[in-house]
Formats: C-alpha cells, structure tokens, sequence
C-alpha cells in the first residue's frame, strides 16, 4: 500500500513537472544539440562515444572547472572569499597535482572508462536522440545519483580515515591542508577506486540513456570542484541545492583532518554527529565576527 501510494505521488509529480513544462518557451539550444548529437551518432560508433566521448567529457569539464579557482588566486579582490587566507596556493603544489591527476586519469580511470561501451550494451542503453530523456527528468537522476553517491562516500571515506589504513590510502589527498579545485581528484590510486565505485552505483540504478552518464559526471565534477576550491564565494548557485555541504563545510575536513565525511549533503554528518566540531568552530568564528564589529 505504501509503495503504491509513493509510486502515486512520484507519477503526480512528474505530471506537474511535465505540465509546467509545456508553458516554458522553447530552449534555443535545444535544436543545435540535436543536430550535434544526430551528427555524433551518424559519424561515430557507439564504443568510440561511450569511450572516447565519456574521457573528452570528463577532461574538458574537469580542467574548464577548474579555471575559475584558478584564476581567483591572481585576484586580489576575490582573496577576501578565501577560506584558508593564510594558506595560498604555489605553483609547486599546484603542479605536482596537475602531474598525479594526468596518472590518475589516463591510467587508473581510463580503463574504467573503456568499460562504458559494454555495460551500455549489456543493460541495452540507447544512444538515439528520440530516447533522450527530458530535462527535468534528467536533473531527477542527476540528483538520485547525488544521493546514493554521497552515502557511499560518507561511510568510506570514514572507514579510509580509521588510524590503521589512512596513512596508506587516504593521506596522499589530504597532502594540501588547504584545498583548491584541481586537487579534487588527487588521490591514491585505490582511493579513486574505492570512493569512484560510488559514482557507479547510481548510473546502474538509473540510468535509461547514455547522456546520464555524461550529465551524472559533470555534475559530479561540479560538486566535487566546488567544495575543494578554497573559496566560499557568495550566489553560489550550489548553494539552492538542499542539504548541499559547500566549499566551507569540506574545507574543514582538509584543515582538521576528521570530521564533515560526506562528499555533497549534510544530513549523513549531522545524524552520525561528525559535524559538531564544524559546528563548534562556525560558532567560535561568528562571536569572532560580532566582537570585531563592535
């Protein structure tokens, strides 16, 4: 009965999803992405656009999101948003991290990636334009991935700071006290495969075209970029997301080294208690605030 009265209510809510729709003007961009995704399809194999496709999507968003964060350290206004202000960034750090990432990428998430094209046609993904999800429902499954990935990432990224694996695994990211951008995938090669099996899980639960898997991974790389940038720069539009931890909540994590495990929400944290030391510390900074008003 339950289950039936969840199901009624995920219809209705698709339904008033869909109708609202319906009033929206039409998307300018809609018809020239049709044109380049029929094009794609014409002139390329599937194994060459899961493959090939998934690794150009992954690298161009990766490194274009990066740019922000980096270009903020040449800014002197854009300093008084940065968390860790007593810790800037070197070109010594940042580039030890660009090395690793290139390692990281090419041969430990590379082959991963080689495997898109047979797990696409073992669960029968399509590819075709006219089996491309809406909009609304692919920001439905963006989001489902969200919420299974960030469970995944709270309680082994926990298990990875226990005191006899973390100096094995997990201490090669916690190497820059103060985070940046970039380094939100400098990470020991085993710990690329133990949290990255997260990511995975919700495209197995969800995933009904392949441009899930493209869309799931620019997200994700939003999220993860964003909350390692350093900085806490207001309108953020992450910020709209419910529950969403933000550059702050994860910054802490890197500065104390415990506590704030979660990758995107707060609720994991919150229930278990491994925030209250943010918390404590959010208070202690906000009376520092109110005295140096007064």
């Amino acid at each position: 009965m339950a289950m039936n009265d969840s199901v009624n209510i995920l219809n209705s809510a698709y339904l008033a999803v869909e109708y609202i729709d319906s009033f929206l003007p039409d998307n300018p961009l809609q018809q020239p992405f049709k044109n380049a995704w029929n094009y794609m399809l014409d002139n390329y194999t599937k194994f060459q656009i899961a493959t090939w496709g998934s690794l150009i999507v992954h690298e161009v968003s990766y490194f274009l999101l990066c740019v922000p964060g980096f270009i903020f350290q040449f800014i002197p206004y854009m300093q008084k948003y940065k968390i860790q202000q007593d810790k800037p960034e070197t070109w010594e750090k940042q580039w030890k991290c660009f090395k690793t990432l290139i390692f990281n990428h090419f041969f430990i998430q590379l082959p991963l990636i080689c495997g898109t094209y047979y797990f696409t046609e073992y669960f029968n993904i399509p590819y075709g334009w006219e089996e491309m999800p809406r909009w609304y429902v692919l920001v439905a499954q963006c989001f489902g991935c969200a919420v299974i990935e960030d469970a995944w990432h709270y309680f082994l990224h926990r298990l990875l700071h226990h005191k006899r694996i973390y100096k094995y695994i997990h201490k090669v990211h916690h190497e820059f006290v103060s985070p940046f951008g970039m380094q939100a995938e400098y990470a020991h090669p085993l710990e690329t495969l133990i949290l990255g099996t997260g990511f995975f899980i919700g495209i197995v639960v969800f995933c009904n075209h392949v441009v899930l898997l493209w869309a799931w991974v620019i997200c994700r790389l939003m999220e993860t970029i964003d909350v390692h940038s350093g900085y806490d720069v207001p309108l953020n539009p992450l910020h709209l997301v419910p529950f969403y931890a933000g550059a702050r909540f994860h910054d802490f994590h890197h500065m104390n080294f415990i506590g704030n495990y979660a990758s995107t929400f707060t609720w994991w944290d919150r229930l278990f208690g491994t925030d209250s030391q943010f918390i404590a510390y959010q208070e202690k900074e906000k009376k520092k605030q109110c005295i140096t008003k007064k």
